[in-house]
Parts: structure tokens; sequence; C-alpha cells
């Protein structure tokens, strides 16, 4: 592509680069210059543009971003998304339904390697999606980008992106008391307010003494009824055999994983009762702001699996906002 200053009688063809004050309005940058375009230019007393010329080779900015899209979701309704026209290069991409994105980063990555003017901008792998929330944006950032290299571009990104929707839509919580004290009113909020925004039933409100037997009993009776089941104890889960993961076990469940490297989140375990998920909260839980266990939670409930490797690589980018109900903050400064 040619870039540079022209004298106006040479524009005729060329892209636009910056937008023009007219007499009245503007022209605005990447309008193709034919002739009503140089004559309103012409009426305006300009003399001299800056223009973008395509060269044998190159693919307009438009065409090059559709293209693109087309490969990173080559059936859109098959992934649960919706790819939007062209315009100025960009081609945004949205979810169709409630779920979490599975980006395949190493692709994404190998698309922005092949040239500087042809990108793409997703949000991080298995973020939470919305209905008709931005998944990924397509950008030529030229007017123009070598044919050869939006190919290249394709073939490296090709089903790269879609949404998987929620998949787990009856979810039960049941939380324990010490001492006969009903707190549950915070974590039933919260875990109420987490499942309503991905799609998902909550069961009714389950509170039993924080001991062993009455949490084996309350796993045992909601086992079948349920997708997935979320435990949040009056006393914090401080290791592998307390209360909470002795219990699954004993209502005939596996703990997979316990403890993660996220702030808010570390107490978090998670294991399975049958084919139901079971996540035993950090007591982070009772407050609707992001902790670890949203992570872990979205991620069941779309089916996709999570491995102890995936939660223990959850640290870089783990330090998320200390909450204000934080009993020992970091800084005690």
């Amino acid at each position: 592509m040619k870039f540079g200053a022209v004298p106006l009688a040479e524009a005729e063809g060329a892209i636009l680069a910056h937008s023009v004050a007219l007499t009245k309005g503007r022209l605005r940058k990447g309008v193709v210059l034919d002739p009503p375009a140089l004559a309103k230019l012409t009426a305006a007393g300009v003399t001299q543009v800056t223009v973008a010329r395509m060269e044998p080779g190159d693919m307009h900015e438009d065409s090059a971003a559709e293209r693109l899209a087309q490969a990173l979701v080559p059936d859109p309704a098959a992934v649960n998304l919706r790819v939007a026209p062209a315009s100025t290069g960009r081609v945004n991409i949205y979810a169709t339904t409630t779920g979490v994105a599975a980006i395949d980063a190493a692709r994404i990555n190998a698309v922005n390697a092949v040239h500087p003017m042809v990108t793409v901008a997703t949000v991080p792998e298995w973020h939470r999606m919305a209905a008709r929330g931005m998944v990924a944006t397509v950008k030529i950032i030229s007017y123009a980008a070598p044919s050869a290299a939006v190919e290249s571009a394709c073939a490296a990104g090709q089903d790269a992106l879609a949404v998987r929707p929620v998949a787990r839509t009856r979810g039960l919580l049941i939380q324990t008391s010490v001492g006969g004290r009903d707190d549950s009113a915070k974590g039933q909020r919260a875990m109420g307010q987490r499942f309503d925004r991905m799609g998902v039933a909550m069961g009714p409100k389950t509170v039993v003494p924080h001991e062993t037997e009455a949490l084996r009993r309350a796993l045992t009776e909601a086992g079948p009824d349920y997708d997935i089941i979320c435990v949040l104890t009056g006393s914090a889960t401080s290791d592998l055999h307390d209360v909470a993961p002795e219990a699954v076990r004993a209502a005939g469940g596996t703990v997979a994983h316990y403890g993660m490297p996220v702030d808010p989140g570390n107490l978090l375990f998670w294991g399975h009762l049958g084919e139901v998920p079971v996540i035993g909260l950090p007591g982070c839980a009772r407050s609707p702001a992001l902790n670890g266990a949203d992570w872990v939670l979205e991620r069941l409930l779309c089916d996709v699996p999570v491995m102890p490797q995936d939660i223990m690589g959850m640290g870089v980018g783990g330090l998320l906002k200390e909450p204000p109900s934080r009993p020992v903050p970091r800084d005690t400064a």
C-alpha cells in the first residue's frame, strides 16, 4: 500500500487517510475519493490530501477483516457466536447465549504474529459471557493489508473462537451453621446472583449443622436432583480432611483438588458426587465480588473440564481486588 500526500488532481480512486473539514461538515477518512468527493474538496479550497492507495496484492481493510473473521468462526451459529458486518476495517464478534468464551490462545497469538496490520483482540480465555457480549474484534490497522498475510492469518486462526453455553441449569447451595447460628442470608443472596446471571435455577435454601454427618445427609438427598452443588461452610475449610471434604467422601463422592492460587478464593475445593460437580466455596463467596470460585463455577456450569493443573495455573492474574469484608487485609500497615 502506498501512503502519502498527493495533489488533489492525482487523488481520484485513492482512500482518504485523514478526515478533512468542508464548508459544511466533514469528509471522513476511509472514503474512496470519487468525483463527487473530489468536487467537495475542491469547493472547500483543498489542493492536497493524504491518501492510501492499494497496490497489487493488497486486500481492502473491510474485505480482509471479513475474511479473517470467517476463518476464526466458520460456522457462527454452531459455536454460539454472531459476526457483525465489517466497517472501517473492523469486525466485531458477539456471543448469542450465556456461557464462557472458549478461546484458542495459541491460534490467536499465531494470527497476531503474522503481520502488524492484521490483529485480533479477545476477552480472556473462559471469560463469562452474556448474550450479545463482545467476544472478539478483528481489526485491520491500516486501510489495506497484504493478501498473503491475510491468508496466512486465516490459516493460523481457523476455528479459534466459540462460546460454551451453560449446560448445568439446576444448582443447589448447601450452607452449614456453627453453634446454631443462621448466618446464611449473605451467602444465599450472593450465590443466587451468580446462578441467576448464568441462567441457572437455584434450589431451596438449605442450611445444616457444621458436622460431617449432617452435611453428608444433605449431599446424599440433593445429589440426584441437581446438576451442580455448592457448599458454603460456616467455618472455613482449612484442610483436605475438614468437615466439608470429608462429607463429600462420606456421601460416596470424590474430592479432586483443594486450594487455589487466587486471592480471594484460596480455600476452595471441588470434586464430584457421581456425575454432579461439588464445589466447596471459600468464605469470600458470601460477597458478590469476583473471587476464584467464580472461575471454577462458571466453567463447570458450561461443562468445561477443570483439572487440578488448571486451578494451579490460575495464579498469574489471580490477585484480585481486595474485598471490604476481608477479615485480615493484605497490607496491615
